[in-house]
C-alpha cells in the first residue's frame, strides 16, 4: 500500500479540485488512498445518487487491478469519476418526476403520504434503503406532529437545500 503515497495525480480544474476535495475528507491516512467502503459516501457527497449496483461498477473500475486490500487511489478514482459526471450520470431525479411519484403513492390524493407506508415502500420495493437512509429521510420530510409526509413541502425544502 505504501507505493500508492507516491503515485502522481493531476488537478486541472475546477472539477478536478471538487472531486479531489470531496475523496480526501475519506482518506483517513493521507496516502490518497480511500475503503472501498467509502466510495458510495464520496459519490453521494459529490451530489450524485448511485445504485449499489452503480457503486460496485464503481469500485470494479477504480480498485488497482489484483489489490485485495480493498482500497482505491485517487489517481484512478479521479478520472473515472470526472467523466462520469461530465457525462451527467448518477444524477438525482428532478423534482417535478419525485412529485409525479409522491402523487402515485398518495392514492387518495391527500398531499401526504404517512411514514409507515413510506417506509414500507422504501424498504420492500426496488432497491431497498438502508434504516440509516431511512432515518436521515424521515429528519426532514416527516412532520412529527402527524407522522406524515406534505411532500410537496417536502419537495420544497429538498429544492432550497440545493
Amino acid at each position: 500500500m505504501e507505493e500508492y503515497f507516491d503515485i502522481p495525480v493531476s488537478i486541472n480544474d475546477d472539477l478536478d479540485r471538487k472531486i479531489a476535495d470531496a475523496f480526501l475528507i475519506f482518506d483517513h491516512h493521507g496516502q490518497k488512498t480511500v475503503d472501498v467502503r467509502e466510495i458510495g459516501s464520496i459519490l453521494r457527497y459529490l451530489g450524485m445518487v448511485p445504485t449499489e449496483q452503480e457503486v460496485s461498477e464503481t469500485i470494479a473500475e477504480t480498485e488497482f487491478a489484483g489489490d485485495a486490500s480493498g482500497t482505491v487511489h485517487l489517481s484512478k478514482f479521479l478520472p473515472y469519476v470526472k467523466n462520469l459526471l461530465l457525462e451527467r450520470r448518477m444524477e438525482p431525479a428532478p423534482i417535478e418526476k419525485l412529485l409525479e411519484a409522491f402523487q402515485v403513492l398518495d392514492f387518495e390524493g391527500k398531499g401526504y403520504v404517512t411514514k409507515d407506508f413510506m417506509a414500507r415502500i422504501m424498504m420492500e420495493e426496488g432497491e431497498p434503503f438502508s434504516l440509516e437512509e431511512l432515518e436521515e429521510m424521515f429528519g426532514c420530510a416527516v412532520d412529527s406532529s402527524t407522522n406524515r409526509i406534505s411532500y410537496e413541502y417536502y419537495l420544497n425544502q429538498l429544492i432550497h437545500d440545493i
